[in-house]
């Protein structure tokens, strides 16, 4: 039987940090909010290989991400094809879309940017 650990509240509660690296595929227009806080959307691409059970397996998700405040404005400087790792949380995209986004905290441009 393998070894597994049941999560516990103390352990589990509050997690919520990813940190992942890819490609920038696409940047939205600049947007702010009603206060004037700079928003900028993103979708980025990553690939890589993994062990799973013991077995190498290749993996790939794109997924969307957003950097608020002065970040917006670092993350302006990414074009297309730029690789990027980035650092947040994850939240549902709204009220009404369930759909996961990466809320960036932290972005580290890669390949000499």
């Amino acid at each position: 039987m393998p070894d597994t650990q049941a999560a516990t509240p103390e352990s589990s509660a509050g997690d919520n940090r990813l940190k992942i690296s890819g490609e920038v595929l696409e940047l939205s227009a600049l947007r702010r909010t009603p206060a004037g806080v700079p928003v900028q959307g993103f979708r980025f691409s990553h690939q890589s290989q993994q062990v799973e059970n013991g077995l190498a397996r290749e993996v790939s998700v794109e997924l969307e991400a957003i950097a608020i405040g002065p970040l917006a404005l670092f993350a302006r400087q990414a074009v297309m094809g730029t690789q990027v790792r980035l650092e947040g949380f994850l939240a549902q995209k709204s009220l009404r879309n369930t759909k996961p986004i990466l809320h960036v905290e932290s972005i580290e441009f890669l390949e000499g940017h």
